[in-house]
């Protein structure tokens, strides 16, 4: 793999922008290679040669250097100071004004310059905000401590645990493993895999004196502190108090009674919840250290390829000296970084995982998925089940003639709207894995925005592999169903073969609900808390990937109206005979109402407690959105179920204005398109597919596809070649394609405010709150 495309994977995506430029960088390069083979190809006789060097050497550009000195010293580096905004680093190119290509150079040096000004500038900013997150984590690990020892020891005096954590204390080093990194990270020319390979053996050696190592720590890196650093006692704990943040229905409900802040009681539940906290905040901040020691590495590494490059192309010798300059920068040593990075592992192992450094740092980092084989195979081999499985269906449909059947009516009626709702689900799953991949393609990163604990998250194989898995086996149902039908030695198991619906609708919650370990359970668990917590909304607090699923819900309308008639069927229908008298029940048609609007009025319940949370105006607006679409839905099923002219027209402009809310809102708000005075007209300033005609594309489909849902109103719910349950089907599946077209690029907009703010990491809420200034005497 070429470089600029390792250099693009290995960037942390919402900092993308404050990377180095490679790709403009070597694009100008390219211009002066093209240049010099111009002029290469235009070269004189070797006597008009001596004369051009004669005059090249006498030039008042060169400054009197000889020219073989100029390609020996080709740029002079230098670091000016400039006042409160730190150090600018520039490099001066000795050229001659006769050279072809020299303008480019120039600009070259000089675009390299900003490049490796924005990079140092961004490097500082991080590593000062880190310093400050240190310093608060270290008067939180002290309070910790303390509470610690005042809960499981409460006659212990704390002189007897004389200990202060400081995280941005200088720290002698305990074992080589530092130096291993600072060597290997300063080593040019080396590839990160090789690095991390290389950095990970050597923390594999220093394994095997892992207790002198917590040995010295313990002596090396607490005891210095001690003396110059007061602890913090006991007697300060009661004027702490816990910032345990509601997040069940019923701590939301007593925060509404008093307030979310409370005196410390001193219990095991406070001290579990702030050392789960703790744990959180600890393992957030060392993936900072991480990230941020690689994005010095690649920038180094990036800024050594294209000096390289240079070398090579212009036949001098410069990278040596802009190369000093950047060893020189902030970016060139990460001492800093490295001390923070070895202090956080220290306190890590000693004070959350017992002494155990192995079960410490797998704790600490982060765990990268591998891609098996076998699954993108069985994907595979699945789907071409299913397309074999959907060729013998039409192939008995049409050899028995079912269509003209009289039980055809029948089977439409209550079987298929019982198979359907698998259909649904498969189609949203398919949707979804499209989506995975072209947000991978796109460098969407969808797993931090969504909260997936690392390591787990599903690839798009994977969820394609689960819903081709779910369509063979509910197309062999389907099959087996007719066939049992069809064959008059099975028809007296006419219990058997209508309950096959029923069994599968069983299998597949007894998967999502399984507790053991088997098909994903990270995923599936994930699912159902997501869920739980719509069901409580708006007791839980609102995240992304709450919303997000609400969103993908609210175009499942059908499938919960499918679900409704599985109970209404087989609990008070004749399933045996295939008959059922829902629609003439009032509890049946109210519920019909009741299932569609759910999920709509989550969404506004949702909106509500943001308004609350956030103060912004914005959530009104969307929460009248959801409500516009509840009132539709309602007029709508109204309509469906009386055929009145006054429900029609009700019905209609209900409709209308819902679909012109929901299309503004898709485009304009959760897609950031049709801003007039962007860079790309009619769009918005940062895109991430540069065909910019498939936005507009999404825009016309997303308008087409709303007004789908506008059928019934205008008289389309029954056509005399298909079905009503067949039309009501193709319209839920419409729906559910325009949902997993908007996914793509709400989670686009998502990203690019992500990357806008260079927001890589979640904010994690510190377990407790105190007077700054009393603690200020204290430390």
């Amino acid at each position: 793999m070429k470089f600029g495309k390792e250099f693009l994977s290995q960037m942390v995506p919402e900092w993308q922008e404050a990377y180095l430029d490679y790709n403009q960088l070597k694009t100008l390069l390219k211009e002066v290679s093209q240049v010099r083979q111009v002029e290469a190809s235009d070269k004189q006789p070797s006597k008009f040669n001596r004369r051009g060097s004669l005059y090249r050497a006498f030039s008042g550009l060169t400054g009197g250097r000889s020219f073989q000195k100029l390609q020996e010293d080709a740029i002079h580096t230098n670091i000016i100071q400039r006042g409160s905004e730190g150090e600018c680093y520039q490099s001066m190119l000795f050229t001659s004004s006769l050279e072809k290509g020299s303008e480019i150079e120039v600009d070259f040096f000089r675009k390299l310059d900003d490049e490796l000004n924005k990079v140092v500038g961004f490097y500082k900013k991080e590593v000062g905000e880190l310093m400050e997150e240190a310093e608060e984590l270290s008067k939180q690990m002290d309070i910790f401590i303390a509470l610690r020892i005042k809960v499981e020891k409460p006659d212990c005096s704390f002189e007897d645990s004389n200990e202060h954590i400081s995280l941005t204390g200088i720290i002698p080093s305990s074992t080589s493993t530092s130096t291993v990194k600072s060597t290997f990270a300063r080593t040019p020319g080396r590839s990160r895999k090789e690095v991390t390979q290389e950095v990970e053996m050597a923390e594999e050696t220093s394994l095997e004196d892992a207790k002198s190592y917590r040995r010295k720590a313990s002596k090396e890196i607490v005891q210095p502190t001690i003396q110059k650093l007061k602890p913090v006692s006991l007697e300060l704990l009661p004027q702490v108090r816990i910032n345990v943040q509601p997040e069940t229905p019923i701590s939301t409900l007593k925060c509404m009674v008093m307030s979310s802040t409370s005196q410390l009681s001193y219990s095991k539940t406070e001290l579990r919840k702030a050392e789960e906290l703790m744990t959180r905040a600890l393992i957030e901040f060392y993936q900072k250290l991480r990230f941020l020691k690689g994005y010095s590495f690649l920038n180094k590494l990036a800024v050594l390829k294209i000096m390289k490059k240079y070398d090579k192309i212009t036949s001098r010798k410069a990278s040596k000296a802009y190369l000093e300059m950047v060893e020189k920068s902030p970016l060139g040593s990460t001492v800093e970084v490295t001390r923070l990075v070895e202090r956080v592992e220290a306190v890590f192992i000693k004070h959350f995982a017992n002494g155990n450094r192995r079960r410490g740092m797998d704790i600490l980092k982060r765990k990268i998925r591998r891609e098996r084989q076998g699954i993108t195979f069985f994907s595979g081999f699945l789907f071409g089940c299913s397309i074999a499985l959907v060729v013998a269906i039409i192939l008995v449909i049409h050899l028995r003639n079912i269509f003209k059947s009289p039980g055809r009516v029948q089977y439409m009626d209550n079987i298929f709207p019982l198979y359907s709702l698998f259909g649904f689900i498969v189609l949203h799953m398919l949707m979804y894995s499209a989506n995975i991949y072209f947000w991978r393609r796109y460098h969407v990163n969808y797993t931090f925005m969504f909260g997936f604990k690392q390591g787990t998250e599903l690839g798009y194989w994977e969820v394609f592999f689960l819903s081709s898995g779910l369509a063979v086996i509910t197309l062999a149902c389907v099959l087996s169903n007719l066939d049992m039908e069809a064959d008059p030695r099975t028809r007296t198991f006419a219990a058997i073969t209508e309950s096959i619906p029923l069994a599968l609708l069983i299998a597949l919650l007894c998967i999502i609900f399984c507790p053991f370990d088997i098909i994903y359970r990270s995923s599936r668990f994930f699912l159902v808390r997501s869920a739980f917590h719509l069901v409580c909304a708006p007791f839980y607090k609102v995240s992304l990937q709450d919303f997000f699923l609400a969103d993908q819900l609210t175009s499942q309308v059908q499938a919960y109206r499918s679900l409704q008639f599985y109970i209404c069927y087989y609990m008070w229908g004749d399933f045996i005979r295939r008959s059922n008298r829902c629609f003439q029940s009032k509890i049946f048609e109210a519920f019909f109402f009741v299932v569609a609007i759910i999920p709509y009025w989550i969404r506004t319940l949702q909106c509500l407690r943001r308004l609350v949370e956030e103060k912004d105006v914005e959530h009104v607006f969307n929460g009248l959105k959801y409500f516009s679409t509840i009132v539709a839905i309602a007029m709508r099923t109204g309509h469906d179920l009386n055929m009145g002219m006054i429900w029609r027209i009700l019905a209609a402009i209900s409709s209308a204005i819902a679909t012109i809310l929901g299309t503004y809102w898709d485009i304009v708000e959760d897609w950031g398109l049709l801003q007039r005075n962007s860079k790309n007209p009619w769009l918005r300033d940062k895109l991430l597919i540069s065909n910019k005609s498939v936005y507009f594309v999404a825009i016309v489909l997303n308008i087409l596809l709303r007004l789908a849902w506008m059928q019934s109103v205008l008289g389309l719910r029954e056509a005399p070649f298909i079905h009503r349950q067949t039309l009501i089907a193709i319209v839920a599946v419409l729906e559910i394609i325009r949902r997993g077209i908007w996914n793509f690029f709400r989670m686009e907009n998502e990203h690019l405010n992500n990357v806008g703010k260079f927001r890589a990491f979640n904010s994690v809420p510190l377990p407790f709150e105190y007077d700054k200034n009393e603690m200020r005497t204290r430390f």
